[in-house]
């Protein structure tokens, strides 16, 4: 249980395609990849903030 094989990938993304159109797919996919980006930005961010502090003390 919790592996994904090629029918179960199809079988989704085949239940998005209905739910959300051929249109829609784009836009999300744009929105899922700015939201991964800001996420690893913020990631690299808080990581230099814990090295800075480590080094001044704090």
């Amino acid at each position: 249980m919790g592996k994904l094989g090629p029918t179960e990938i199809l079988l989704i993304l085949a239940i998005v395609l209905l739910l959300f159109g051929g249109k829609k797919i784009p836009e999300l996919m744009k929105g899922m990849g700015k939201g991964v980006k800001n996420f690893k930005d913020g990631m690299k961010e808080g990581d230099e903030e814990t090295k800075s502090d480590t080094n001044t003390g704090k």
